[in-house]
Formats: C-alpha cells, structure tokens, sequence
C-alpha cells in the first residue's frame, strides 16, 4: 500500500485503473477511510484512473498534532497531487471531503477540471457541535459515538435492510484515531465558505440526499445556486449517498464528467 511522504504528514493513497485514463481523485467524509468509496470503483475505473487517500487523521494517514484546518486539508491534496507528478484532475469529495474540495475550487482552481461536491456544505454550524463532539470523542473514544453517527449516514428504511453495511461503518468509524477525528471535526468547525464558493470557476456538480440531515438538500441547493454555472442532482439517500444510491451515484457523476 503506497504512501505519501509529504512536509508533515505521512498519506495513504491508492489508485485504481489504467494509467492512461483521465485522474479522478476521491475524498472520504469525516470518520471514514478510503474504503468509502469501493462500490465506485469498478464504475468509474472504465474511465478514469482512480485516486483515493485518507484524509490527515484518517485510516491509514498519519495522526498530526491538531487542530487542522480546511486549508491544510486543502493544501495535503495540493501536495499529494505534486508528489505524484499530476498537474490537474477531476476532485469528488463527500462532506468534509466536498468542503476541501471547495476550498481546492476557491484556491487552486488551475489543478482541476471538474469538481463534484457530495452531501456537504459551504458552512456546517453551529459551532458549539462540533466543539462537544470532539470533546466527546477526546475523553471517550470514537466508538463512544458511533451508533448515533452512523445513524445518520443512511436512511432507516434502507439501514434496517442492510445490517451488514451498518456493522462495518460503525466499524470504521469506531477505528478512527480520536485525536485525528477530533482535529477534523475542529476544522469542519471552524470553516465557512459561503462568501467564497461563488468564486469557483472550475465546473461544478453538486449531489445531495434528499434525507440528508447533517447537510440537508438546502445546503446542496445553496451551493448550485451560487456556484457559477454548477449542476445539481438529487438522490434519495442520507448523508452517505454514494453507498445508499450506488447505481444512481456513479451515473450522475460519470455523466457530469463525460459531458
């Protein structure tokens, strides 16, 4: 499994596909690894080459000092992305994926060609949330919040018919450090986007879940509306769409990118 050595932090990565296709980079939400995304793998490496990394703090990457910030989480793919000699490429990120990919728009426009922003928003609030939860996960473990989380990531209708799935990201929830988790639920806090994103010129498609709770289809409308020129899709699916709308997912982002 490759890694990164960058200035101050150690990435996991991994690409899938061939090496002469386009380069679609992946971005997992908070409490999540890289595996977040296999069930779009064998979709999107028909045409694209595939980059996954954890996130600082996240699965296999190293667990920094903290807090973060969007920037910094920003400025780690910018590095990933020169370490590995790629100039531009397509960025889909989910939550606090999609909020580094909005800074990535804002910032550094000139690496992308296309940007997909998933089941986020310009501003998560309010504060105090974020500043409790890490708090929690600090003095009790990620474990301590992994059932009312997960709870969250999938509709219940479709959760009580997929106990397998529920079990295993409760699970990888659960294995993230918690000192990674909590410097990222402080740069989650800590970010507000909403007078910038109207910034990004790069294309732009934005999906959200119609039973989305930590970022509710408003927040996507929101994003759609002052992006300029972006797309918006909605699926029926809660804050982890790609897993509840697999189908539906990978055609809305492959027809985005193929057009």
């Amino acid at each position: 499994m490759p890694f990164a050595e960058l200035a101050d932090v150690k990435l996991h990565y991994r690409f899938d596909g061939d090496e002469s296709l386009p380069v679609l980079v992946l971005s997992n939400s908070l409490g999540t690894s890289l595996d977040m995304w296999q069930p779009q793998i064998p979709a999107l490496t028909q045409r694209f080459r595939v980059l996954r990394y954890d996130t600082r703090g996240h699965g296999q990457s190293s667990v920094t000092e903290g807090p973060y910030s969007i920037a910094q989480l920003g400025g780690d793919v910018i590095a990933l992305l020169d370490h590995l000699g790629l100039q531009r490429v397509h960025f889909c990120g989910l939550s606090m994926g999609g909020i580094t990919g909005m800074w990535l728009g804002v910032h550094h426009g000139d690496r992308l060609d296309k940007l997909i922003l998933c089941n986020t928003a310009a501003y998560i609030g309010p504060p105090e949330n974020w500043t409790n939860r890490a708090a929690a996960v600090e003095r009790d473990g990620v474990a301590s919040i992994a059932t009312a989380v997960v709870d969250k990531w999938l509709t219940p209708d479709f959760a009580a018919q997929q106990a397998d799935l529920v079990q295993t990201l409760r699970t990888m929830l659960g294995a993230t450090d918690a000192r990674g988790y909590a410097a990222n639920c402080r740069a989650v806090r800590d970010s507000d986007l909403r007078n910038d994103v109207q910034r990004i010129a790069t294309p732009t498609l934005v999906i959200a879940g119609t039973g989305d709770i930590p970022t509710p289809p408003a927040d996507g409308r929101y994003l759609a509306e002052t992006i300029p020129g972006a797309k918006y899709v909605e699926l029926y699916a809660a804050h982890l769409s790609n897993l509840q709308q697999v189908e539906g997912f990978n055609q809305a982002v492959l027809a985005f990118l193929d057009r």
